[in-house]
């Protein structure tokens, strides 16, 4: 329908332009202009508010991310799982991969790491404990796992939590404006990340 590519049409556009400049550097005109919206009340009548499309976008993000990971925690606890750091690690970096439309990296994650820098308040209050189960139980079970001291484990796991964005993050990026990135690109490159986490919340020989 006519409605739902309008929608979809500000919805890329506004994440896109979050992405690359900051939600408070981008304007209602803006957004309207880069989704070739002649109607200048469209984002009004469909979403109510630039902040009702911040939320919106946070939230359809956040949601696929934590579906996927629930998902894959479901079949490894199904199978007895997971039963180690490592299969943690994939379930926590995995489901952040390919979140484009249409294939690719997208801009999500460049979106949401600006915004909560920026906005932590807002950000929090958006997502809250709706969309993050799948995290949460990740780090269940590294706590299950890891046989480091619980505060430096708890310590570890911040630095976890800052690292994997920010890595995740340049990666979305690079990946971004080229899909062949000799350094981003290989499977291999992942698999690097996946035992880089693992060292960060075991304990040290």
């Amino acid at each position: 329908m006519k409605a739902d590519i309008a929608r979809d049409a500000i919805k890329r556009a506004a994440q896109s332009l979050f992405a690359a400049r900051g939600v408070d550097a981008v304007s209602v005109r803006d957004i309207l202009m880069a989704a070739g919206q002649k109607n200048g009340a469209s984002l009004h009548y469909y979403f109510g508010s630039k902040d009702d499309l911040v939320a919106q976008l946070v939230i359809d993000g956040a949601r696929l991310i934590d579906e996927r990971r629930n998902a894959r925690l479901d079949a490894l606890e199904a199978a007895g799982g997971p039963g180690s750091l490592r299969e943690v690690m994939e379930v926590l970096i995995l489901p952040s991969t390919d979140l484009g439309r249409n294939g690719g990296e997208g801009d999500y994650l460049r979106f949401i790491s600006t915004f909560s820098l920026q906005n932590r308040v807002a950000f929090d209050a958006i997502v809250g404990d709706g969309w993050n189960r799948g995290y949460q139980r990740c780090l269940d079970h590294i706590r299950r796992l890891a046989p480091a001291a619980p505060e430096v484990l708890e310590r570890r796991l911040v630095f976890l939590s800052l690292g994997l964005r920010a890595v995740m993050t340049a990666r979305e990026a690079a990946l971004a404006s080229n899909p062949e990135h000799p350094f981003w690109h290989p499977d291999a490159t992942l698999d690097d990340l996946v035992a880089t986490l693992v060292g960060m919340v075991a304990p040290a020989s």
